[in-house]
């Protein structure tokens, strides 16, 4: 039996006629931009995440772009960041014209180190973007005491719907950033059915600024208080994901359950490191990463064996050639370059059945001789 990393069309399935029907009634309605469906999901994803505001956009990409541009982030500035992560976590920094200043991860969590960051802080820095890796939040109360004064943008990308105990309450994915951003990418636990972003706030100020900067700089039809950028949350794709939305806390209980059923298969596999969730953190499990000796050869068995699997990221950040002139050598962040030889994805959906997860586990014990 083969098994894909991700099957989008089995979840598609199941709620195929809530979603055309939404889509539908925008489609009658012939509004295809902004409009009323962008602001209900806008409300409806400031309510998730325990925010006052809520700005839809075109990507998640551009989410960062925004939010780095709302803190004033320009050239000669600097921004902390991780380098195992996205591209777009640098890329967006580089495209505002500032500079990243990478510092190395946790190896359990994969999530940028507080203390490191922290001590990377110059009068040049602008802000501070830990990334919420693989469905779990970044230590963002440590970031914020360690470094105080300085914005943190939560790259909250794969963690819609997180949570993390911070003195005694839990916070949500977005919460307690300056900005925290939203991808949704279809691979995402909440996905389109094409691109979309969002970002997220309790600043008033933070938030007009958001709305002006996606869309030209504008507030007024053709009045213009800055330029902007064209970074519209369409009304389709709002509608697609107003449908799923109600679905989305059962399916990351689900990833959950899934995560735990693989945590107890390969419990007696010595040489399978799997993730480690912070004892603070609920995990939406965005993906299932585990630790792998030999990982290139795993990989080739399991693709013989038709199951799915990825490497999120086989090449950290700071080693990758567009960003050479940053002066970063190997060796410059050597828990991400390790992780980046040791890390392996397998499939986490909610859709998987169980008899896929026993094929996905026993290929992984097979490999290893159990």
């Amino acid at each position: 039996m083969s098994v894909p990393l991700l099957d989008l069309r089995a979840q598609h399935a199941l709620i195929r006629d809530e979603v055309v029907g939404e889509l539908m009634r925008v489609v009658d309605d012939q509004a295809f931009i902004l409009g009323k469906p962008v602001a209900d999901l806008e409300a409806e994803v400031a309510a998730l995440s325990h925010t006052r505001y809520a700005v839809g956009c075109a990507s998640g990409t551009d989410a960062l772009l925004l939010a780095l541009k709302a803190v004033d982030a320009g050239p000669g500035d600097e921004v902390v960041t991780t380098p195992f992560t996205f591209f777009a976590t640098a890329g967006t920094i580089h495209n505002v014209g500032a500079r990243a200043v990478f510092v190395d991860i946790e190896p359990r969590s994969f999530n940028i180190r507080p203390d490191l960051a922290a001590a990377a802080v110059t009068a040049k820095t602008k802000a501070i973007i830990p990334v919420d890796l693989f469905g779990q939040m970044a230590p963002i109360e440590e970031i914020q005491r360690l470094a105080p004064g300085i914005p943190v943008i939560e790259d909250a990308a794969q963690s819609i719907g997180a949570r993390r105990s911070i003195d005694g309450q839990w916070r949500m994915a977005g919460e307690c950033a300056a900005i925290g951003t939203l991808s949704f990418f279809p691979s995402k636990n909440l996905g389109g059915y094409g691109d979309g972003g969002m970002m997220v706030t309790q600043d008033k100020a933070l938030y007009d600024r958001l709305m002006r900067l996606r869309t030209h700089g504008s507030v007024r039809t053709y009045f213009h208080e800055e330029v902007g950028f064209n970074s519209r949350l369409d009304a389709l794709q709002a509608a697609v994901l107003r449908a799923k939305l109600p679905h989305l806390a059962a399916w990351s209980a689900r990833r959950r359950e899934n995560a735990a059923y693989y945590n107890a298969a390969f419990a007696d596999v010595a040489e399978v490191v799997t993730p480690f969730v912070d004892p603070a953190n609920e995990s939406i499990f965005n993906q299932y990463t585990i630790r792998a000796p030999r990982r290139d050869a795993l990989k080739e068995h399991l693709a013989a064996k038709g199951i799915g699997h990825s490497v999120y990221y086989p090449l950290p950040l700071h080693l990758q050639q567009c960003f050479s002139y940053l002066g970063y050598k190997e060796g410059a962040c050597p828990e991400s370059e390790r992780a980046a030889a040791e890390v392996l994805s397998l499939p986490i959906y909610p859709e998987l059945t169980r008899a896929q997860l026993d094929e996905v586990t026993a290929a992984v014990r097979g490999f290893y001789g159990r």
